[in-house]
């Protein structure tokens, strides 16, 4: 009971997530549309506006950068419920034969006592193994994240700067700066939220 209690805690956090992976995606989608957006808007301006054409440009890649760690981050989910869903199926195995081998005597109890040693006990540690070594990786690539997104919050405010100096299109290029900063102040919520989830895990 406990197993499945735990197994169940550990999808329902999993599914939470993957929700967070969704949004953040989606929100990386519409800055790579800001972004070809603002550098159409940086040559329009020409000359005074060089530099928020640069930055925008890297806010370009930085928003392809992100949906590309998404994507990653949601395969690393998916990984993630296989093995969880594998260890709840080898944890009610395990309880099969536990209640065998307490009905059992002799020979049968033997046999079930050495099937449980040399197979499913391991098998089962082996799967919670690799939920831990998942958790991991997947606490990494959160971290990575993190750092990734405050890279792409240091370009939208360096384009902010930029904007003064657009000459007639200044006003334009800081409206456009200005919805990069809370557009990534979005993800950085979404990551939070995220980190909060699997650090409840982690110290679970």
């Amino acid at each position: 009971m406990r197993d499945n209690q735990e197994a169940g805690q550990e999808l329902r956090r999993i599914v939470r997530i993957n929700e967070e992976i969704k949004s953040v995606v989606a929100t990386a989608f519409k800055i790579n549309l800001m972004a070809m957006n603002a550098i159409f808007l940086a040559k329009r301006a020409g000359q005074s506006a060089l530099g928020f054409g640069v930055l925008s440009n890297e806010l370009r890649t930085f928003a392809m950068d992100l949906q590309q760690q998404m994507g990653t981050l949601r395969e690393m989910t998916y990984g993630s419920v296989a093995t969880v869903t594998a260890l709840v199926k080898q944890a009610r195995i395990n309880r099969l034969l536990e209640r065998t081998r307490a009905e059992s005597s002799g020979e049968g109890r033997a046999r079930v006592d050495h099937f449980l040693r040399t197979g499913h006990a391991a098998a089962l540690a082996d799967r919670q193994t690799q939920i831990t070594i998942l958790n991991r990786r997947l606490s990494q690539m959160i971290a990575d994240t993190a750092r990734l997104v405050e890279l792409g919050s240091v370009l939208a405010r360096s384009a902010k700067i930029e904007a003064a100096y657009g000459g007639g299109f200044s006003a334009s290029l800081m409206q456009v700066s200005s919805d990069f900063e809370q557009t990534i102040g979005q993800i950085q919520r979404s990551l939070e939220t995220l980190t909060k989830h699997q650090f409840q895990e982690s110290v679970a």
